[in-house]
């Protein structure tokens, strides 16, 4: 299912509940914004709507990697032209820099960063004694390592999704947060499921897809 299909649903429950439960703007505003990326988190396990400019990032860095050891190799060619000696420490960096920006994948250099992301807000949800932050902190970090369509696409991290709602909700006190992120997080697995590939929801207990 297309990232920006699980949005539009995210954001048609958000829209919900802004009628369903006490009118303010910032109560629906809220319902909105956690609807609509409690549809999408599920897909940090891979390249998604919410992580597209990261793996424009983590592009930029390794095409900026290899190009920065093709420099420093040619440096280093032009210094042995001039001075016939070249500097095996300078030479064995230079090398590993330039290989690197080969080796490395894409995707690692954008997993890593969103984990990065992840870590941070853990660090800022332990200063600041919001659990439910760092819960969410590390879903962030966990995700982009775990295969497509994998834990985070079952009742556990629904669950897992459930307990960080119920923190933010305790936090804002706003009544229906909760509610309105297991629901989005929720929809991405039924739409998930109505496609051939469908969804493990009770993965590792049951290890075949469900699909509708």
């Amino acid at each position: 299912m297309k990232g920006t299909t699980h949005l539009a649903i995210g954001v048609t429950i958000g829209m919900g509940a802004a009628a369903y439960f006490p009118f303010s703007f910032k109560s629906a505003g809220l319902y909105v914004a956690i609807s609509a990326f409690s549809a999408l988190s599920a897909d940090l396990d891979g390249p998604s709507l919410l992580s597209r400019r990261i793996g424009q990032l983590s592009r930029w860095i390794r095409e900026s990697i290899v190009w920065l050891g093709a420099v420093l190799v040619a440096g280093l060619g032009y210094q042995y032209v001039i001075n016939d000696h070249v500097n095996m420490e300078w030479a064995m960096c230079a090398f590993i820099i330039f290989l690197l920006g080969f080796v490395t994948k894409e995707g690692i250099i954008r997993n890593a960063i969103v984990s990065l992301i992840g870590a941070v807000l853990m660090f800022i949800g332990w200063q600041s004694h919001m659990y439910w932050l760092i819960g969410f902190g590390l879903f962030v970090a966990w995700a982009p390592w775990l295969s497509h369509r994998g834990l985070t696409h079952t009742i556990w991290a629904v669950i897992f999704w459930g307990m960080i709602g119920y923190g933010l909700e305790q936090q804002l006190q706003v009544e229906g947060i909760m509610v309105v992120a297991v629901l989005g997080y929720v929809s991405h697995l039924v739409a998930d499921t109505l496609t051939p590939r469908g969804v493990k929801w009770f993965y590792p207990l049951y290890k075949k897809s469900i699909r509708l």
